[in-house]
């Protein structure tokens, strides 16, 4: 499972995830969420939680997700916080927060950090070792969900869908959640179809059709198609739009295109364009939308 990117795709949604994680209240509640690089070296920070630039008392946090046994993880953690402090000399303090499955996963060199991990600069999480999650926000169940055993994750799944739609007001959000929480159900159970995940856990085939890219690629193109007189009008009218819009999120998303993946998705007929918009879901880098396209 691609742990890494789902937790940043959470923390993009839910800043405050963070801080429920750290059960820590900030003064200050309009933190942006960001990956940074550090300029002349190889090293990126993956998750830095940053306070409004006019802010210059509240915390920055740095956040690594390690679900993976690195044992000179530390090294390169250390180094990128520092690295950050010298480049970009922030006013504000500072805090390193690093998100295990469990303690066995941290197999990290400590000897030269020990004053560091034993200081309140420094806090590890191990998502097994959380509270029970009777009172938890969504935000945390999701994360919950994430390790929990593949025999217990459909309970926990269909009581967040069920707390989604019966809690969350605002429908941008609550499609995003259901969006994340169907993308780590298929993580867990790649054995199901992504219809028997939704059948499993309550995601009807409605929902499907509106999250994330689904409607902002196909309303357009349907109300266009509304307006033709014959089919074939009504199918390129909404090949059309769902090719045009499709470019645009993947600009938006991944930058500029090459030519020869641009001529590919032009070429791409309404049922693949279809199948596209769902698979977007998953891809983290521009090349897997490169072989989904070979293979299309």
């Amino acid at each position: 499972m691609k742990t890494d990117s789902l937790f940043y795709r959470l923390f993009q949604i839910f800043p405050p995830l963070l801080f429920d994680l750290l059960e820590f209240t900030p003064s200050n509640s309009s933190y942006s969420f960001e990956s940074v690089e550090i300029k002349q070296t190889a090293f990126r920070l993956d998750g830095v939680f940053s306070p409004p630039k006019s802010d210059k008392n509240s915390p920055i946090f740095f956040v690594e997700v390690q679900f993976q046994p690195d044992k000179v993880f530390y090294h390169r953690f250390f180094s990128e916080i520092f690295l950050y402090l010298r480049q970009f000399d922030p006013p504000n303090p500072w805090q390193g927060v690093v998100i295990y499955p469990n303690r066995p996963t941290e197999t990290g060199k400590t000897f030269h950090y020990e004053l560091l991990l034993a200081s309140p600069k420094v806090k590890r999480i191990y998502l097994d070792e959380l509270e029970p999650l009777t009172n938890a926000p969504i935000s945390l169940k999701l994360v919950k969900l994430i390790v929990t055993p593949v025999r217990r994750s459909v309970i926990l799944a269909q009581e967040i869908v069920k707390e989604t739609y019966g809690k969350i007001t605002q429908k941008q959000l609550q499609l995003q959640l259901i969006d994340l929480l169907e993308t780590i159900m298929v993580y867990k159970i790649p054995t199901l179809s992504r219809e028997e995940i939704q059948r499993m856990i309550g995601i009807t085939e409605v929902d499907l059709k509106q999250t994330r890219f689904y409607q902002d690629v196909f309303a357009e193109g349907r109300n266009e198609g509304r307006n033709e007189g014959r089919n074939e009008g009504r199918t390129q009218g909404k090949q059309e739009e769902g090719v045009n819009i499709v470019m645009r999120l993947l600009r938006r998303r991944f930058g500029s295109l090459d030519a020869a993946v641009e001529n590919q998705i032009q070429v791409l007929n309404l049922s693949a364009i279809e199948v596209l918009v769902e698979q977007l879901l998953d891809f983290t880098d521009i090349s897997q939308l490169e072989a989904w396209l070979e293979k299309h």
